[in-house]
């Protein structure tokens, strides 16, 4: 069954490449939805796909790119959008 989440993560997320890791993850993983950088520091993802591999991006996310410092991630369940790909939005 597919599934949606919204993703806050929180700490050193931007300038990191952050956004082209998830981008890539999810691609890799065949996730769809996007991910933004937020005025407050953060990064939000919204994902769609199979539950478990929904689950392996989340558990990517508490690490995220090489030089990123998680600190916090928050995940809720969604309402489900159908989006057609992964993309960073602005």
């Amino acid at each position: 069954m597919k599934r949606h989440y919204n993703i806050s993560v929180s700490g050193k997320v931007q300038g990191v490449f952050y956004r082209a890791s998830a981008m890539e993850m999810a691609r890799f993983l065949g996730i769809t939805g996007f991910v933004s950088n937020e005025e407050s520091g953060d990064v939000y993802a919204e994902i769609e796909g199979e539950e478990e591999m929904l689950v392996k991006f989340i558990q990517w996310c508490h690490h995220g790119p090489v030089n990123a410092e998680v600190k916090h991630v928050s995940v809720r369940e969604g309402l489900f959008q159908n989006f057609k790909n992964f993309e960073i939005r602005k």
